[in-house]
């Protein structure tokens, strides 16, 4: 979800609690021409500013025990550094589809009326979504959709998105490589919100829906004092925010019982 959103801020982030500017452009008039006549002035653009602040702080802390022999310690230290890296893009995804699915204008179901998706109607939902997204005034270029697994898997059922009518989707038939449909380019994450394997938050818009800002802080390795061991601490902070919500949609659904 993260790499979704536009990183389009101003301001440097040194701590957790700082506060970067998000430049937000109003809508730009049209007016009518007339032969031998001036134009208007130039209208002044709306450039206002909205503050995204970085609220969200996660570290990883861990150490390997000096026993392991030389030929062992690197090796383990540098597989704890990738698994930990990992997990904090991990949990920043995580908060990011939360604040993405919370902040769409467009909605198809909803925690009352949920839509239950199959193979049959996966895909009918995806346009739905599209349809939504341009009665909003929304660009068709750079549109995206985040599904769960399953409703991959109810896609790969239906012969409108595996058609062996192009080159490209003969592919996605073969090989089950991720597509495009209904005008989206289509992502597959275990991060879609649900509650409890129900209410799935499928969110898709364009990235002009949300802004994100992240910074490691700092990467230290250190000695503990009471151990004889190396060991490595990390500190992440980040903010997401939605800005543009006519840019987002969010389909709630649930798997077919």
């Amino acid at each position: 979800y993260v790499n979704l959103l536009n990183r389009d801020y101003e301001g440097e982030i040194t701590a957790f609690g700082d506060t970067v500017k998000i430049n937000q452009i109003g809508d730009i008039e049209i007016k009518n021409y007339t032969k031998n006549a001036d134009i208007a002035a130039p209208d002044a653009l709306d450039g206002s500013q909205t503050e995204l602040k970085i609220d969200q702080a996660k570290y990883y802390n861990f150490a390997i025990d000096d026993v392991d022999n030389a030929q062992t310690n690197p090796k383990l230290m540098n597989d704890a550094m990738q698994r930990a890296a990992y997990a904090l893009a991990d949990s920043s995804d995580q908060y990011a589809a939360g604040i993405l699915s919370a902040g769409a204008a467009g909605a198809i179901g909803s925690d009352e009326t949920p839509v239950t998706l199959t193979a049959a109607n996966a895909y009918d939902n995806l346009v739905d979504m599209a349809t939504v997204l341009t009665e909003q005034n929304v660009p068709t270029q750079g549109r995206w959709v985040v599904i769960p697994a399953w409703v991959h898997g109810l896609l790969l059922k239906d012969q409108r998105f595996v058609s062996f009518g192009t080159a490209e989707n003969k592919e996605t038939l073969e090989n089950g490589l991720v597509g495009r449909a209904a005008g989206f380019d289509i992502h597959v994450s275990n991060n879609v919100p649900n509650t409890s394997g129900a209410l799935y938050k499928v969110v898709a818009g364009t990235n002009q829906g949300g802004s994100y800002a992240e910074q490691v802080l700092e990467t230290k390795a250190y000695q503990p004092e009471a151990r004889f061991a190396d060991a490595i601490k990390g500190l992440h902070v980040y903010g997401a925010k939605v800005v543009q919500p006519n840019a987002l949609v969010v389909l709630t659904a649930n798997k077919e019982a």
